[in-house]
């Protein structure tokens, strides 16, 4: 019998200069999130800000499995568009991990 492959999920953790904060956010939600879902595998993204303790920005994304990150689909986006690439010179620090859905026993 064929196991699945257990769920994937990327975690992302950014803190980003202050004054550009409102241009981090509005490319984040306009471009950023958007390509991450149009790539097969990513099944949603989430974003919280935080209220204690930092960074200040976190996403998460639930992938099908971590394998999605290593499509072609994905990995061409890495390159980034300009936009992206003039956003991340504001970001101060920024951590990316990812990780494997642990089975439950029963």
């Amino acid at each position: 019998m064929d196991q699945a492959k257990p769920r994937g999920l990327l975690l992302v953790m950014i803190d980003v200069e202050p004054e550009h904060e409102a241009d981090f956010n509005r490319w984040y939600n306009e471009e950023h999130v958007p390509e991450r879902l149009s790539v097969p595998g990513f099944l949603n993204a989430r974003r919280f800000v935080a209220i204690e303790g930092g960074p200040k920005y976190l996403a998460l994304y639930d992938l099908e499995t971590p394998d999605v990150l290593h499509t072609e689909a994905y990995t061409q986006l890495l390159a980034g568009t300009p936009w992206t690439n003039e956003t991340k010179k504001h970001w101060i620090r920024s951590v990316r991990n990812v990780y494997v859905e642990v089975p439950s026993t029963p």
